[in-house]
């Protein structure tokens, strides 16, 4: 598999990342309560944290050959 053809798969796990920490900080917000909302809100940081920091590598990495 081509460097570049790399690149975009794991773009597109950083954008997976992102769609479903936006799902699961909608349902920590208003449909979940008590423990379940804080551990959900967690994991939806975390996610959105970790598709943050790969995406700004992919793109500072540059273009490929």
């Amino acid at each position: 598999m081509s460097p570049g053809l790399m690149k975009m798969w794991i773009s597109f796990g950083a954008m997976g990342f992102m769609i479903i920490s936006i799902i699961s900080i909608y349902f920590s917000r208003y449909k979940l309560k008590g423990v379940f909302r804080i551990i959900t809100a967690l994991i939806a940081y975390v996610f959105m944290i970790l598709a943050g920091i790969i995406m700004f590598l992919i793109v500072i990495s540059g273009p490929t050959s």
